[in-house]
């Protein structure tokens, strides 16, 4: 594995390293003891599966309060999809700053997304399927989003029409709205 810090403070990407064969390949994408040294989180508690038929699908800006803040491991298993992340966390030094990466099963590569980052994303092609790992349980009463077109967060998404969108994302709030009202997520 290779780490590659994103401009997000405490989030990575990650360059998982098949060692491959006549058979296929064979490669590590958790380490307890990677992530130690480099400080992530090895609580991990709950593993979910996301499917999307759609290209241009967009899922997101989620995010749980305190405390059900979680840290989140996102690798993609079929597709690519474009992934972003907005840091929430309160006195954080990248506070509303965002950051972004394609993902690929293809690329097999993986994102580290530390509590307290909001995070979205748009498949870029049908089919994508993405794994989570979260060291915290979902709580439908501590969740929330985030627009996902919000102009203040500026991020390049593929599209600027989705293929398919929740209502729940379609009516979120803006940045500056959660700000106002949050000051930020409590870790």
């Amino acid at each position: 594995m290779i780490l590659k810090p994103l401009q997000i403070i405490g989030a990575y990407e990650i360059q998982l390293i098949p060692q491959a064969d006549s058979r296929g390949f064979f490669m590590r994408t958790y380490d307890k003891l990677i992530f130690k040294k480099h400080k992530l989180s090895t609580n991990l508690a709950q593993e979910s599966h996301s499917y999307s038929k759609k290209a241009h699908t967009i899922r997101g800006f989620h995010f749980q309060y305190s405390p059900y803040t979680e840290t989140k491991l996102v690798r993609p298993i079929q597709g690519a999809v474009i992934y972003a992340i907005i840091d929430l966390r309160k006195g954080s030094k990248t506070f509303g700053k965002s950051a972004q990466i394609k993902l690929s099963a293809r690329k097999k590569n993986m994102i580290y997304i530390p509590k307290g980052c909001a995070s979205c994303f748009c498949t870029l092609t049908k089919n994508s399927h993405l794994l989570y790992k979260m060291d915290n349980y979902f709580s439908p009463e501590h969740y929330d989003s985030i627009k996902w077109d919000d102009p203040d967060i500026a991020i390049n998404w593929p599209t600027k029409i989705p293929s398919e969108i929740s209502e729940r994302d379609s009516k979120a709030q803006s940045l500056k709205n959660f700000t106002k009202k949050h000051k930020g997520l409590s870790i």
